[in-house]
């Protein structure tokens, strides 16, 4: 098990929040406290896509430049038959912080531009990608790589709707 791993997965993510509704109780200076959430956000993105997500659920991705100068995404998982096996409990903290942290900052995005607090719009907007963009990256790796997400939810529908086509007719 790897408890450090665990912690700093979710401790830069939930600073980063508690920072951004904390910030006129911590600091009246908005430049301090964007940059103290960016760089919680950057601290963020760099453990979950280099540590804890290699750590805790055996994934990997990353963005490769071949010598044209295309970009290729790769994404990686351990083999089950690895040495170190991945704790469940770990596995599920990992996925339910990848998952819900996001959340909160569509919210926040939201709520900034129904406030017209504009001056928020390109923190909210940094937390957003960054924490999109792992939330992107490591569900290409459980779902695998090669497959793109739309040709998994057109099967899933596909299944679901052949599924319940079945149960009518048998009923």
């Amino acid at each position: 098990t790897y408890p450090l791993a665990s912690f700093f997965h979710l401790f830069f993510r939930t600073s980063a929040i508690l920072v951004y509704l904390l910030c006129d109780v911590i600091s009246s200076r908005f430049i301090v406290c964007m940059v103290t959430i960016i760089l919680l956000l950057s601290c963020d993105f760099w453990t979950v896509k280099n540590v804890s997500g290699r750590l805790l659920v055996g994934l990997r991705w990353w963005n490769q430049v071949d010598e044209d100068g295309r970009s290729h995404w790769m994404f990686e998982s351990r083999k089950s038959d690895g040495v170190s096996k991945i704790s469940a409990a770990e596995s599920r903290l990992f996925w339910l912080g990848l998952i819900v942290c996001p959340i909160f900052w569509v919210i926040f995005v939201f709520s900034t531009i129904f406030s017209f607090n504009i001056k928020w719009l390109v923190v909210v907007i940094m937390g957003l990608v960054l924490q999109w963009a792992n939330l992107y990256g490591y569900v290409r790796c459980k779902v695998g790589g090669k497959s793109s997400l739309r040709n998994m939810a057109k099967s899933y529908l596909s299944g679901q709707i052949f599924k319940q086509v079945c149960e009518q007719k048998d009923s």
